[in-house]
């Protein structure tokens, strides 16, 4: 049994790998600083770590998708990140496709009797 748990824990971090990208971004619309991030994306449900979050929004920056900008003036300097016109484009498209593979995958889950 330990095994089976070990294979599910392992399928779900797969399953949850590739919704992580399209969740960041959605929630990118406002500038967020990655703690903030983190929080509200904990908010809704979905747990995620800085080990994940912080070369994601490295590599989104760097595909041209994110614009960044340091706040110095608080207590602690915190870099925000924003999506730029790029990233809100995508964005849309992803969420297109996101849609359409759910609604497939549901129709594929419907047993038939």
């Amino acid at each position: 049994m330990a095994d089976n748990k070990e294979l599910l824990e392992s399928l779900i971090l797969e399953l949850r790998r590739g919704t992580v990208i399209l969740t960041v971004l959605s929630q990118l619309h406002t500038q967020e600083y990655g703690y903030s991030l983190i929080q509200k994306i904990q908010d809704k449900g979905m747990s995620m770590d800085a080990g994940t979050l912080y070369p994601l929004l490295r590599r989104l920056e760097k595909q041209g998708l994110l614009d960044s900008t340091w706040d110095i003036y608080e207590n602690r300097p915190r870099r925000y990140y924003k999506l730029n016109p790029q990233g809100e484009g995508l964005l849309k498209q992803l969420t297109n496709e996101w849609n359409q593979l759910n609604h497939i995958i549901s129709q594929c889950l419907i047993r038939e009797e």
